[in-house]
């Protein structure tokens, strides 16, 4: 008989999630963590990055003060309490965390977990021992992808991981990168008053969204004087005595150079299946991820897989929610399966970006007769009392059937807009029925029923 029903590998928001459901299904569960509890997002992902972004937002506010009738002398900002605030936001969560497995009596052990076969599992600390389990999950995320030419050495070439709990605003900084990691960081150092610069190779900044949303987003960079190339690549980076020089090369051929005080890598992320022990159970891989079917499974029984080590979507609650599907695949349930198309993305910078579903070329590409529905913030009136109107919403609808197939939207806190667009598309609703639906006067939210009633032309305000 094994030690465990389910042995879960990594406490991030797919590992402790997928220990927490399957200790409610009744599965005698463990956790195995050699970092700590909560994993990048927790630790040095999502949460830090935006306490940092408040941080961030408050300071950008307290520059416009004389917009909303106040004023003061001699403003002074400390970066270094803002990273401290974040630590502080992170630790909450974190014990947060400890306090739920021990709650659903989740056996946490500390160590580095080393696979021996499909029901064993090597822990390597101080005591190496080995446990074993019915059913194996691994949750072990991902990493910083290295880049030819760029040699992180975490002082003057940073990634995500060190740049977040760096307490000194680099004076200058060149992001590489400028999809949702990149654009993030550079709204923060650009707000306590670093010369910010991304370096995109793709030709807009967060090339994974819809067109318009992105060439919103470069027009509100560039209102802020916030610095970008696209189209550009990174050739090498040299660095002298702490300073470093960026050697770039656009779309044209054309060279040239940066010179900064910090390089951020922030171009893509790998899974962290190397020292696992992977290759004693002979899994079918893609690159460095680990394929799975729609139950989490990997080809070999027994063996799950879930969050960024698949691959399939890297955002933390996709990773959470393969986390239940595999729980619940374990326990004999019957989950539905994931549809990663249409689960949300939100990026935090200002103003935020937030989509999901398929943009208005991906939609045309694969034969769907499209009619679009949109609204600017400008004409909203939440937005203009906020002061901050930069944006739009747009919805991308099947208009055969009337569905929307896709969200796009940027602007203030319109990633809290997400949620109401998710359960309209989980619900099959349509155009009308967001134009049926009342909303709250005045709100953000209203834009959304308004770019609904667009796409018939009933739209109000617009």
């Amino acid at each position: 008989m094994a030690d465990y029903d389910v042995a879960v590998i990594g406490s991030g928001p797919g590992g402790y999630v997928a220990a927490i459901r399957a200790a409610q299904l009744g599965l005698k569960t463990a956790i195995i963590e050699r970092d700590d509890t909560g994993g990048v997002c927790l630790n040095w992902g999502c949460i830090p990055t935006k306490s940092l972004l408040r941080n961030a937002e408050v300071l950008e506010l307290m520059k416009r003060a004389d917009e909303f009738g106040i004023s003061f002398d001699n403003l002074q900002f400390d970066y270094g309490n803002a990273v401290d605030r974040s630590r502080k936001v992170v630790r909450r969560l974190t014990t947060g965390v400890d306090f739920l497995l021990k709650k659903n009596k989740v056996t946490q052990i500390e160590g580095a977990a080393v696979i021996k076969d499909g029901s064993t599992i090597e822990i390597q600390c101080a005591e190496p021992h080995t446990i074993t389990a019915d059913n194996i999950i691994i949750a072990t995320g991902g990493r910083p992808i290295h880049v030819p030419g760029i040699d992180v050495d975490g002082e003057t070439i940073l990634t995500y991981r060190e740049a977040v709990v760096l307490k000194e605003v680099p004076a200058r900084i060149v992001i590489v990168g400028g999809g949702p990691i990149g654009v993030e960081f550079a709204d923060i150092y650009h707000s306590y008053g670093s010369e910010v610069t991304i370096v995109e190779m793709l030709p807009r900044l967060v090339p994974l969204e819809d067109e318009e949303i992105s060439r919103q987003l470069e027009r509100s960079f560039k209102k802020r004087r916030l610095k970008f190339m696209t189209g550009t690549k990174v050739s090498d980076v040299k660095v002298n005595s702490g300073v470093a020089v960026v050697n770039l090369e656009d779309s044209a051929g054309k060279t040239t150079s940066i010179e900064c005080n910090k390089v951020l890598v922030a171009i893509g992320i790998q899974a962290n299946t190397t020292g696992l022990g992977l290759e004693s159970l002979d899994l079918e891989m893609d690159r460095s991820f680990i394929r799975v079917d729609d139950g989490m499974q990997t080809n070999v029984a027994g063996v799950y897989a879930i969050g960024d080590v698949t691959g399939k979507l890297l955002l933390a609650h996709a990773a959470s929610a393969q986390a239940v599907t595999a729980a619940e695949t374990i326990a004999g349930l019957n989950p539905p399966p994931l549809d990663y198309l249409m689960m949300p993305k939100a990026t935090y910078c200002r103003p935020q970006v937030a989509s999901f579903g398929l943009t208005e070329a991906q939609a045309e590409e694969q034969g769907h007769k499209v009619k679009i529905g949109k609204f600017p913030l400008m004409a909203s009136g939440k937005a203009l009392a906020l002061g901050d109107t930069d944006g739009m919403i747009k919805l991308v609808i099947d208009e055969e059937v009337g569905e929307v197939i896709g969200a796009h939207m940027i602007g203030t806190e319109v990633t809290e807009l997400l949620g109401e667009v998710s359960l309209s598309r989980l619900l099959e609703g349509t155009t009308t029925e967001l134009g049926w639906l009342v909303h709250p006067h005045p709100s953000i939210s209203e834009a959304i029923k308004e770019a609904a009633l667009d796409a018939d032309d009933k739209a109000i305000h617009v």
